[in-house]
């Protein structure tokens, strides 16, 4: 009953258009459709499960009710054992996890009621500054007494389209149009969904789907300009509130400007003095690695200097051995041509002696 009266209430605030705060209770709406839609998502899936795991169990009743003495038969039943265990342990951990998290998600839900519950405490409790706030939105809702001149004009389109076309399943139940969804998902929205979707549908007719399906995309369309339009209202509120604090934080901006300006200079300062450092630190190594090259050229230099040198020595050494080869070569054969003119000289005297004698043993005969 207390549950029914909460739901009542709530209801009561958040579908009522006169409502100062409709725009605000637009967004809770949006997140009660999303969590709504999560939640019978996670119930189909644990059913999934729980259908799984009775499938599971079903099938081992039946080998068990037909036992056979054999290894094979043994090791079978052992699988689907273990099988059915593996799940059930597969899904308790699952759950505890789930279950896990709803226990932190309800104790900072519960921290965050505290938080609110005080602070409503406070604003009770407050100065007569909070009371003329009261009243000037007070006297600010019976100015405005047409919900459109506070609602953007896409809320105002949409919220008169739902009630126009019965709510958000288009006059169907929750039933027939969660089949309708899904089977239009999975024709990913193309009209040859209509044909299954007359499989799950019974009771609707091929027109009814197409009137539906009209809907749905205005629906879409509409829906889609709502949240467009909310997050433009949100966008402006946040910039109203930032105007409220343009003043302070300009002064913050400043004051941190100057500040990063005075840590930019000492930072440019700090890179001058490094820079320098490396500069001179270059140099430095430049003139050492000249100094040290100019050396090295001066080393090379003279080490070339005396490989010509030596070279030249050489080269002046073997000219004069081959001079001296010549001349011993030229003063050689010159010695031979004397000694072989000697000889000859010698032999042609020899042959004269001899024809003389020869010539005067002739003449005495």
């Amino acid at each position: 009953s207390r549950l029914a009266n909460i739901e009542k209430d709530k209801n009561g605030h958040l579908y009522n258009r006169k409502s100062d705060f409709r725009v605000e209770y637009s967004i809770l709406e949006e997140l009660e459709h999303s969590m709504t839609v999560s939640r019978k998502t996670e119930k189909a899936k644990i059913l999934q499960q729980l259908s799984k795991i009775q499938n599971n169990v079903k099938r081992l009743q039946q080998q068990l009710k037909d036992v056979k003495p054999t290894p094979e038969f043994v090791d079978k039943l052992k699988e689907m054992m273990e099988e059915v265990e593996n799940a059930i342990n597969a899904f308790k951990e699952e759950q505890r996890q789930i279950y896990e998290q709803l226990l932190k998600e309800e104790k900072t839900v519960i921290n965050e009621l505290s938080v609110f519950e005080r602070k409503v405490e406070q604003w009770a409790l407050g100065s007569s500054t909070t009371e003329k706030v009261l009243k000037l939105s007070s006297a600010r809702v019976s100015v405005d007494k047409t919900p459109g001149n506070r609602l953007p004009a896409e809320v105002v389109e949409f919220e008169r389209f739902l009630q126009r076309t019965g709510g958000r399943q288009g006059g169907w139940d929750d039933y027939d149009h969660q089949n309708f969804l899904k089977v239009r998902t999975k024709h990913k929205g193309r009209l040859s969904y209509v044909d299954e979707a007359l499989e799950y549908l019974c009771g609707r007719t091929k027109e009814d789907i197409e009137q539906h399906d009209k809907w749905y995309q205005e629906f879409l369309i509409l829906h889609e300009r709502k949240k467009e339009s909310i997050k433009k209202w949100k966008e402006k509120q946040r910039q109203e509130k930032e105007g409220n604090l343009k003043e302070k934080a300009e002064k913050m901006l400043k004051e941190a400007w100057l500040q990063r300006e005075e840590a930019q200079k000492q930072k440019a300062a700090e890179e001058r003095k490094r820079q320098q450092a490396a500069i001179e630190a270059w140099k430095k190594q430049k003139a050492t690695a000249f100094a040290m090259e100019q050396a090295s050229q001066l080393k090379l230099e003279e080490e070339k200097e005396k490989k010509q040198q030596k070279e030249r020595q050489r080269q002046c050494h073997m000219k004069l051995l081959l001079e001296r080869y010549t001349l011993q070569k030229k003063e050689k054969e010159e010695l031979e041509k004397l000694e072989k003119e000697k000889r000859e000289e010698a032999e042609k005297e020899e042959r004269k002696r001899i024809a003389a004698e020869e010539i005067t043993k002739f003449q005495e005969r």
